[in-house]
C-alpha cells in the first residue's frame, strides 16, 4: 500500500493524516495550536509550540499506521509568517498570524509613498516590522518563510528552506514578481529586506528533500497552501471549477483558462488573481474572493447569544420553521470582503418584529452566510467571464443540511458536498503522491472525487426578488465606521 503523511497547519489547529492511495484517510491527529493577541488588533503564534506538536501529531500517526510512509505534503494558512535564525533554528520572535493588523500604518503608507497596494494581512509588511523590532537582526544570518518553510525547515532539521508559488506568490506575500518569477527587488531594497533571507521557490508537487526528524526519513512530496489544497482535494483543476470553503470564514476559488494576471490587484468584482498549483514548473491560475466571517456567525449564536448550544443544532432549530419570517441577516461581523472590501461594514440583523421568534433568527444567520457565499461566485463569474455551473463545498458549514440547501436557492447551483470536512488534506495527500510518481498528471484526482451528495436548488420564483432584498440589507450594512470604510489595500 502506498501511504502519504499530510501535515495540515490551520489558523487554531493542525493535523497529521495518514493517507492511502485511494485517498482515504487511515490515521488522524489533531492538536490545538491557537494564536495569540496580546492586544487588540495583533495575532501571534508560538513557532517553537507549533513546530514541536507538529513532529508528535506526525509520529504518532504514523506509530498508528504502522508502516513506512512513502511521502509528505504540506499544506498551511497562509501569508503567516517566521523569521528564524539560520544557525540556531530558533525564531527571533513570534510568528506574526495572517490576521494580524499591526501594520495597517506600513501598508498605508507604502501605497502612499510608492503606490504598491499591500494589505496587512500579506507577508511583506510582517516581515518588515519583525526586522525593525528585533535589535540586532541586521547582523544575524536569518530565514524567513510562511508556515510552509518552517514546517519543512523543522522536518528536515534544517536542510530545507523552501516555499511554493502558492504560499510565495504577489497575493500571499506581496513580495512577489505578479507571474511569481522572482522576487520585487524594489519593495525588498526599500524595506530593507535581505533576499538571501528569503526561501527557495519550487513546485507544489515534486520532491524537495527528506523529513529527517520522521522515521524513514520520507521525502517531502507536496508544498501548498490550503484554499489552493482544497480547490485540488475537491477535483476541481479545469477552467470553470469551484469550490468554497466555509470554516471560520469562507474562500471561494476558481480555475481560470489564462495564463498569468497581469496586475496582481483586486479586479472590478472583488476577487483577485492568484496561483492555484505550480507542477514541473508550470503555474496554474484562479482567482479567489473571501467571506471575511461565515462559521463565526454560528460560534456566535451559541457562545454569545446562546441561542444553540452546539454548531449543530443550528440545523436542528432553523429547521423548525420554513422561512426566515421577514428576517434577514448579514454576516458582516469583521466587515465585508469580496465584491465591497468594505472593513466598517458590520452585522446586520433587519425585519425584527414582536413575532420573531429563535428559529427565525436562527434561520437568517444561514440564509445570511448563504447569500455571502452566492455574492463570491457572482463576482467570480463577473470577473472571469466564466460560467460557473456548480459549486463544491467542504468546511464545516458544509455538514448543516439546512444552509446547504440555502446556499444551492441563493446561488440557483447545485452543490456538490465533500466527502471529508478537510479537502485540504486530500489535495495535498494527491500532490505528494504526483510528486512521486504514484499518479501521472493533475487530471488524475477528478477520478478519485465524489461528493458525499449533491444538492439542488429548489424551484422557485422568490430568488430574483430574495437577491433583491438581499442587496438592499448590504447597503444598509456597510459604512457603519466610515474611517474603517475608507481604508483600501
Amino acid at each position: 500500500m502506498t501511504a502519504f503523511l499530510v501535515i495540515d497547519v490551520g489558523t487554531t489547529g493542525l493535523r497529521a493524516a495518514v493517507v492511502d492511495e485511494s485517498l482515504h484517510i487511515l490515521t488522524y491527529e489533531h492538536r490545538p495550536c491557537p494564536p495569540s493577541s496580546p492586544a487588540p488588533g495583533l495575532v501571534e503564534f508560538d513557532a517553537v509550540d507549533m513546530a514541536s506538536k507538529v513532529l508528535d501529531a506526525a509520529q504518532v500517526a504514523i506509530a498508528r499506521f504502522g508502516s513506512p510512509i512513502d511521502a509528505v505534503g504540506i499544506t498551511n494558512q497562509r501569508a503567516s509568517v517566521v523569521v528564524w535564525d539560520r544557525e540556531t533554528g530558533e525564531p527571533i520572535g513570534p510568528g506574526l498570524g495572517w490576521q494580524d493588523l499591526r501594520t495597517v500604518m506600513e501598508c498605508i503608507m507604502a501605497k502612499a509613498g510608492h503606490g504598491w497596494a499591500l494589505a496587512p494581512n500579506q507577508s511583506a509588511t510582517k516581515l518588515q516590522w519583525l526586522l525593525a523590532n528585533t535589535p540586532g537582526a541586521a547582523d544575524r544570518d536569518l530565514c524567513a518563510g510562511t508556515v510552509d518553510s518552517w514546517i519543512a525547515w523543522t522536518l528536515s532539521r534544517g536542510e530545507l528552506h523552501v516555499s511554493d508559488h502558492t504560499n510565495s506568490s504577489a497575493t500571499t506575500s506581496g513580495l512577489r514578481n505578479i507571474d511569481s518569477s522572482g522576487w520585487r527587488t524594489d519593495i525588498l531594497d526599500a524595506f530593507g529586506l535581505p533576499a538571501s533571507m528569503l526561501p527557495t521557490v519550487v513546485d507544489s508537487a515534486g520532491i524537495v528533500g527528506r523529513a529527517s526528524a520522521l522515521p524513514g526519513a520520507p521525502p517531502i512530496a507536496a508544498l501548498i497552501g490550503d484554499q489552493q489544497a482544497s480547490l485540488i482535494g475537491q477535483g476541481c483543476v479545469r477552467p470553470g471549477r469551484a469550490k468554497i470553503t466555509f470554516g471560520t470564514g469562507g474562500m471561494l476559488d476558481v480555475v481560470t483558462d489564462g495564463g498569468a494576471p497581469d496586475a496582481a490587484h483586486r479586479h472590478d468584482n472583488g476577487t483577485y488573481p492568484l496561483p492555484v498549483w505550480s507542477i514541473g514548473g508550470e503555474l496554474g491560475w484562479g482567482v479567489e474572493g473571501i467571506m471575511l466571517s461565515a462559521g463565526t456567525n454560528v460560534e456566535w449564536l451559541r457562545d454569545d447569544l446562546g441561542l444553540i448550544d452546539t454548531p449543530a443544532e443550528s440545523h436542528d432549530i432553523a429547521a423548525q420553521c420554513d422561512d426566515s419570517g421577514g428576517v434577514v441577516y448579514v454576516p458582516a461581523l469583521l466587515g465585508l470582503g469580496t465584491p465591497s472590501w468594505d472593513y466598517g461594514a458590520r452585522g446586520t440583523l433587519l425585519g425584527l418584529t414582536r413575532g420573531t421568534e429563535r428559529t427565525h433568527v436562527v434561520r437568517a444567520v444561514l440564509e445570511g452566510v448563504a447569500h455571502r457565499g452566492a455574492d463570491l461566485v457572482e463576482a467570480a463569474a463577473a470577473d472571469t467571464g466564466t460560467d460557473i455551473d456548480s459549486i463544491r463545498v467542504d468546511g464545516g458549514m458544509s455538514r448543516n443540511p439546512t444552509f446547504v440547501q440555502a446556499l444551492a436557492d441563493a446561488t440557483g447551483r447545485s452543490i456538490s458536498v465533500a466527502p471529508v470536512v478537510e479537502s485540504t488534506t486530500i489535495g495535498a495527500a494527491f500532490l505528494a503522491g504526483l510528486g512521486i510518481g504514484a499518479w501521472n498528471r493533475l487530471e488524475d484526482i477528478e477520478s478519485l472525487w465524489s461528493p458525499a451528495h449533491v444538492v439542488e436548488p429548489r424551484a422557485t420564483a422568490h430568488r430574483d426578488a430574495a437577491r433583491l432584498t438581499w442587496r438592499d440589507a448590504l447597503e444598509r450594512a456597510g459604512g457603519w465606521f466610515p474611517e474603517l470604510s475608507a481604508l483600501d489595500f
